[in-house]
């Protein structure tokens, strides 16, 4: 279904807005994108029968055994749930917190997140939210390898982004790892309340760990001027379990795999609290216990596309912590922000380096603004592949010392697998020990 006519009025006025305050970047570089696809606003389910009926259902993991599960109603309502291993038959419960948030004349609905567990790995879970009758289910990570993560940058809600969503469903994902830019609400808040409705189908069942993008900001000088305002209250990751005082940036495991969540747009300097984080989470990892290590960041260190050059987001951050990374040995680093698909080889300073992460731009899941189509020519030898298609990749982390990369296009009606690499973990390298 296209935009209703007064969303569409709204995202008029936020074009402006942005335009005079210089935030849409995008819309002002030298490439030019083709034809995007039709924009998809979904409404509440028609089978909706109360103002406190859950919506926008998705999940996230709480420490190794527990899984936050988090839902909004359009009126106040417990913010309780039920659970258990057998459909109809819910041996748990769990209560949380409610919250809500104002943007412009917009009121969010009842947003509530309840903490579960200790959970079982591996397992199938049933539950049920307030006292709707409704059931949902979804399945914890496994806790021993392999696992397969799912990643996909840049989502929005096009037609693009459905078939996105299609092909990762259907590639049995433990977990979803999500490098910014989610809605593309930019400032129309019932488009968040859209994105939430068009993914819950997957984000409800399989936990989807997110970070932030320019286009969450969503700051308006004089009208609203608290950055973050929507995807904090919205999507609430486990950064206090991380001792991050962020949901901007925080960490985890997933089963042997220590994956690291950092803020294109949030302070990153050497004297930040951002940066003293990350340089006291790295030291922490035992990488007998996790043997790989993935980063997520937005803005990319590396890319040879046209688009998003020169960003302070990517030379600056990269500039401040390049070498926290290289010097943890982190495996891969996953970015977004360029609407295409790129992965550089092991590199660390712009140059090949056995013992530096794999960076791959994976901002292709289907948003409103198109591709980008124009690399820069000759190729740079660390650039391995690199291609203009909507996508997403999967990453099988087969044991301690090999996992298997994938980046599977949708242009065909089927996920074509384009772009397959096997890697071995930089721990596993005699050379790269620490």
């Amino acid at each position: 279904m296209l935009i209703d006519g007064r969303a569409g009025r709204l995202s008029l006025i936020s074009l402006l807005l942005a335009v005079s305050i210089g935030l849409l970047s995008d819309v002002v570089c030298s490439y030019v994108r083709p034809p995007p696809r039709e924009i998809i606003f979904v409404k509440q389910s028609g089978d909706a029968d109360s103002d406190t009926t859950p919506q926008q259902v998705h999940i996230s993991q709480v420490g190794q055994d527990k899984m936050r599960i988090s839902w909004i109603t359009e009126s106040p309502t417990p913010a309780k749930l039920e659970y258990g291993t057998s459909p109809g038959a819910y041996r748990f419960s769990a209560t949380g917190t409610t919250s809500s948030y104002r943007y412009l004349m917009y009121n969010s609905g009842e947003i509530h997140d309840v903490d579960i567990g200790p959970l079982n790995p591996n397992t199938h879970y049933y539950y049920r939210l307030g006292d709707s009758a409704k059931q949902y289910n979804f399945k914890t990570p496994p806790s021993r390898l392999p696992v397969k993560l799912a990643v996909a940058g840049d989502l929005g809600q096009t037609e693009w982004t459905r078939s996105t969503l299609q092909h990762i469903g259907d590639s049995n994902y433990d977990m979803l790892l999500l490098p910014g830019d989610l809605s593309y609400a930019d400032d129309v808040q019932s488009l968040w309340d859209s994105f939430g409705r068009l993914v819950e189908p997957l984000a409800s069942q399989r936990p989807w760990m997110v970070t932030q993008g320019n286009h969450e900001v969503e700051k308006i000088p004089l009208f609203h001027r608290k950055p973050f305002t929507a995807y904090n209250a919205r999507w609430r990751m486990p950064f206090e379990e991380s001792g991050s005082d962020s949901n901007l940036y925080y960490s985890f495991d997933v089963a042997t795999v220590h994956v690291i969540m950092l803020g294109s747009y949030a302070d990153f300097a050497p004297h930040s609290a951002q940066y003293k984080w990350l340089e006291g989470d790295l030291n922490k990892v035992d990488r007998e216990k996790t043997p790989w290590i993935l980063v997520l960041i937005h803005a990319p260190w590396y890319n040879s596309n046209t688009a998003h050059q020169g960003e302070i987001q990517s030379i600056a951050m990269k500039a401040a912590m390049e070498d926290l990374l290289y010097r943890a040995r982190v495996d891969l680093v996953f970015a977004g922000h360029v609407h295409a698909y790129e992965r550089f080889t092991r590199v660390y300073k712009d140059k090949a380096d056995s013992c530096g992460p794999v960076h791959v731009t994976i901002g292709d899941g289907g948003n409103r603004e198109g591709l980008a189509t124009r690399y820069i020519d000759p190729k740079p030898e660390i650039s391995m592949f690199r291609e203009a298609s909507f996508g997403h990749g999967i990453l099988e982390v087969v044991n301690a010392t090999h996992a298997l990369w994938t980046w599977h296009r949708n242009d065909d009606n089927e996920p074509v697998a384009t772009d397959s690499v096997w890697l071995t973990s930089s721990s596993s390298f005699p050379a790269c020990k620490l």
